[in-house]
């Protein structure tokens, strides 16, 4: 299998305590992802989590992932230092596949599956 495009996925978590909650935050970060060009921004959210040395809250956390190019990302890292609640913030390197080596991955594990 080949990769189409190496892609860099940022993945930034919102501290459950965030001002205004970590919903806010994370929707004020996909709108200025956008805002950016960046493409592929999804948040997740949690039920429940902590920071280290942090206490439970009952404020559900979130987290923010943006896949996109390396250079587009580091730029946009800045734009995440201006805003409150951010926590751990992580690069990752991904790479996306093309639809037909997609189909061919899950052909391929549902049959390993079914053995």
């Amino acid at each position: 299998m080949t990769a189409n495009v190496r892609l860099t996925r940022l993945r930034a978590h919102i501290d459950d305590d965030a001002p205004g909650g970590a919903q806010r935050i994370a929707d004020m970060i996909v709108q200025r992802a956008r805002d950016h060009g960046l493409g592929n921004a999804t948040v997740l959210r949690g039920r429940s989590g902590h920071d280290s040395g942090s206490e439970p809250s009952d404020r559900p956390p979130a987290d923010v992932e943006i896949v996109d190019v390396s250079d587009m990302l580091f730029g946009f890292v800045r734009e995440l230092a201006s805003l409150e609640g951010i926590g751990l913030v992580t690069l990752e390197r991904v790479e996306e596949l093309e639809a037909r080596e997609h189909e061919q991955m899950i052909s391929h594990m549902t049959r390993r599956l079914a053995e």
